[in-house]
């Protein structure tokens, strides 16, 4: 006589749960990251995918007490709604470090009291002095960088670095000789698709024969990624370093003549010295 054994219904509905949360977390971030779907229907889908999760976590676990105890079957359904159900979490665990590690501001830049202006029209928010030594902290190498080349030259590098990044340009304005800063803004993507506004202006190093380069980066949603604008800060303006370092390096000695010289030598590239980073993005 065959003993019949019964498939847990806890582990059946874990699985069925999972199944359905995973595709749920996972297709509205690609669509946000397309525009298909706007961020406020993105939070509510995604506040619905965890839910589900939840529920798929918590029945995965009563489905292996209930196996445990009962000596059913389903231990790979539990175990499959289990994995799915975590992998829905990822992204809001690397999200919920980054609110501890990071403050809680809208926006960075390298010159707080004239910070380059952004297209999207948002207002200067202010930082409180706490949050702002925090950013010092995170992200020392967010300082104004001085080279000792013409702006225009220096505008045609931080260009090029910017196409190189991919981000979206929405103004390209270069210095015209009389004096007046280049500009750039553009649009930057996260991750989970959320925007960011990229500022960068690069002007005459006062009466030097040098130039200046500043930076924002301003989120364009109340949702954000805490320290993905200090991140993306500091990556840029040490790629910026990096590339600046091999121009001067690759100059022939001996060119120009004594006052471009002793220029180049007075405003020589500041290059901070490299500091722990956050996460890429």
């Amino acid at each position: 006589m065959r003993l019949l054994v019964r498939t847990s219904r806890w582990a059946i509905w874990a699985r069925r749960l999972g199944s359905f949360a995973l595709p749920l977390a996972v297709i509205p971030v690609l669509m946000h990251r397309g525009r298909a779907l706007g961020t406020d229907t993105f939070e509510i889908v995604e506040i619905a995918a965890i839910l589900v999760a939840l529920a798929a976590l918590i029945t995965s676990i009563v489905a292996f007490v209930r196996i445990w105890i009962t000596g059913d079957e389903g231990w790979g359904r539990a175990i499959t709604g289990l994995i799915f159900s975590l992998a829905c979490f990822v992204p809001l665990g690397l999200l919920a470090a980054d609110y501890v590690l990071y403050p809680l501001v809208d926006e960075v830049s390298t010159d707080s009291v004239n910070p380059p202006p952004l297209t999207s029209g948002l207002a200067l928010r202010p930082i409180s002095a706490a949050a702002a030594q925090t950013i010092a902290l995170r992200f020392p190498n967010i300082k104004t960088r001085h080279y000792p080349i013409p702006a225009d030259q220096m505008f045609a590098v931080v260009d090029k670095l910017v196409l190189d990044r991919g981000w979206d340009v929405r103004l390209r304005r270069a210095p015209d000789g009389s004096g007046a800063s280049g500009q750039i803004n553009a649009v930057a993507m996260t991750l989970l698709g959320f925007r960011d506004e990229v500022s960068i202006r690069v002007s005459d190093d006062g009466g030097n024969a040098g130039s200046a380069v500043d930076m924002r980066c301003a989120s364009l949603t109340s949702l954000h990624e805490p320290g993905v604008n200090g991140s993306r800060i500091e990556s840029f303006l040490n790629a910026l370093d990096e590339r600046m370092t091999v121009l001067m390096k690759d100059q022939p000695a001996g060119t120009g003549d004594d006052t471009d010289a002793e220029s180049q030598t007075d405003n020589a590239p500041v290059v901070p010295a490299p500091a722990p980073r956050g996460r890429k993005r």
